[in-house]
């Protein structure tokens, strides 16, 4: 698998040149003549805060120069990152539900059961249907030939930039208005589209 510019996204063959341990240089892109991938050099906060504020190049650094094949197990980090994304998923449609219907406190263990694995099951199928309907409309909307846009990718791509779905931890802490459970949305599926565009 070819790394890619972050600047253009063309392929490239390697990002930098190793001379001495140390001493390394970046390669250009062909295409536009720029450095490769600047953020080799720089420290994780970087990329991070680039990430925060929307940057195609730091998605194409994260999802094509950092996750790739050579160097990641990709396959667990899929099931890890799914797992988390449907674990913070589900702590989001109870904190919906919280706010909908009130809980009693003689609650018994079969209810919380059922009420756990309904929440469950429309946290699974809700996120297939949106895996299934993004998928399909960013196809057909980017053109894209499937060759390039494989579903394997575009999870992967889903899941990296839903890393906004950590902010709902913070709402396990301190008390929010649901608004801002809205405001969270926003923000990963803003992040999921910059994700798939770069």
């Amino acid at each position: 698998m070819d790394y890619r510019c972050v600047q253009c996204g063309f392929p490239i063959k390697t990002l930098f040149v190793q001379y001495s341990p140390g001493n390394i240089r970046l390669m250009k892109c062909e295409s536009c003549k720029a450095v490769a991938d600047q953020y080799i050099e720089c420290e994780l906060m970087i990329p991070l805060i680039d990430l925060i504020l929307h940057k195609p190049k730091a998605y194409r650094h994260l999802l094509y120069n950092v996750l790739n094949h050579e160097t990641v197990n990709l396959e667990a980090l899929l099931w890890k990152s799914a797992i988390g994304f449907y674990l913070l998923d589900a702590y989001r449609s109870l904190l919906l539900r919280q706010g909908d219907e009130e809980h009693s406190s003689s609650m018994t263990f079969s209810s919380l059961t059922w009420i756990c694995q309904k929440m469950l099951k429309d946290v699974i199928f809700g996120n297939i249907v949106f895996l299934c309907v993004f998928f399909l409309a960013s196809r057909t909307l980017l053109n894209t030939p499937s060759r390039v846009f494989r579903f394997r990718d575009f999870v992967l791509g889903i899941l990296v930039s839903s890393y906004l779905k950590i902010f709902l931890v913070a709402m396990m802490v301190w008390k929010f208005p649901s608004s801002a459970i809205f405001v969270v949305d926003l923000f990963v599926l803003s992040s999921n589209a910059v994700a798939l565009k770069g």
